[in-house]
Order: structure tokens, then C-alpha cells, then sequence
């Protein structure tokens, strides 16, 4: 009997482990291969398309462009602002770039070349705490990015949807399933 409660209970934090490894996922920036350019208006395309996401910890931002054309800084909240590349928190050139979002807050990307950045090649992306993953309550399907000019240096953490709770339940019920069928 004992040795059934301890499979059990190793089969459900196994499940748990490996489901929180498989929540992470690649986001290509703007949606497209091509989305990394100034935007054909001046418009916040790029915070637009952000504000339709959810980034979690562990995720990455994916970035494809011409490498001899253009680049990828990541920036103060004030250098995104003013769009000043003279001093990036980091640089990347490579046309194929990739950043892992390691911990929740605001991230600022900008375009190496200052002119783009100025006529809107930026984003912001803001990405939600650890605890905010695992919740169950439902929410609004996506947490908005917080505006540029905005005085609030970390925004509010948004809460997960609806979608992930239901995926974490869906676990739990196949979970309670299987220990109840091993307890037999």
C-alpha cells in the first residue's frame, strides 16, 4: 500500500515538473519573419502585436532580420523612450536573434539604427511573475504592455487565462485518475 502512495505521488510531481518545462515557447517578434523593420505608419504595430501575447519566464523572443541592415538593442525604459542606442543593457547581430525571458517586468527592445527607432522599429514586452502561471482563474486573454510614456516602471501582474487553467486542470484530473485507478 505504501509503495502505491509513494508511485503515486512521484507520478503526479513527475507530471507537474514536465508540464511547467513544456509551458515555454518561442515568440517571433511582430508575429512574422518580417516584422522587425519600421512600421509603414507610425503607429505601435510592434506594441500592438505585444500586447497581444502572453510571455511567461522561461520563454524567448525570436528576431529575424537582416543583420547588415539592421540589429536588436535591448534598452533602458529611457533609452527606449528617447530612442538612445549609445548604451544597450544588450546588442545582438546576428539576424537571427533569441532572448530568454528570464525574469518577470518590462523588457525594452529597440532598432540598432537610432533613425528606425525613431519611426517606431521598438517594442516593449512585458512579461508575467512565476506565481501568475500556475493560477487557475480565468482572465482577459491577454495582459496589456504598459504604454511608453507611462511613469510606472513595472506594471501590475496580469493573472493567467482562462486557457492555462483549464490545461493545468485537465492535468490534475488525468493525475487523480491514474492514483485513484493505482490505489485500487
Amino acid at each position: 500500500m505504501a509503495s502505491r502512495i509513494f508511485f503515486s505521488v512521484s507520478l503526479v510531481l513527475t507530471i507537474a515538473l514536465f508540464s511547467s518545462f513544456a509551458e515555454a515557447k518561442d515568440h517571433l517578434v511582430g508575429g512574422t519573419s518580417d516584422a522587425w523593420k519600421v512600421p509603414s505608419s507610425q503607429s505601435d504595430s510592434l506594441n500592438k502585436w505585444a500586447e497581444k501575447q502572453r510571455f511567461q519566464i522561461g520563454d524567448n523572443l525570436v528576431w529575424k532580420y537582416d543583420n547588415k541592415q539592421d540589429s536588436v538593442l535591448q534598452v533602458t525604459r529611457e533609452a527606449y523612450l528617447s530612442c538612445n542606442t549609445s548604451s544597450p543593457v544588450a546588442e545582438y547581430k546576428d539576424g537571427q536573434t533569441k532572448v530568454e525571458l528570464k525574469k518577470p517586468g518590462p523588457y525594452y527592445f529597440i532598432s540598432g539604427t537610432q533613425a528606425n527607432c525613431e519611426k517606431g522599429e521598438k517594442v516593449i514586452v512585458v512579461v508575467m511573475s512565476a506565481r501568475s502561471r500556475r493560477s487557475g482563474a480565468a482572465s482577459p486573454a491577454f495582459a496589456p504592455s504598459p504604454s511608453p510614456n507611462s511613469e510606472a516602471e513595472t506594471p501590475a501582474v496580469a493573472p493567467t487565462s482562462g486557457a492555462s487553467g483549464a490545461k493545468g486542470s485537465a492535468v490534475m484530473v488525468v493525475v487523480g485518475v491514474l492514483a485513484g485507478f493505482l490505489m485500487m
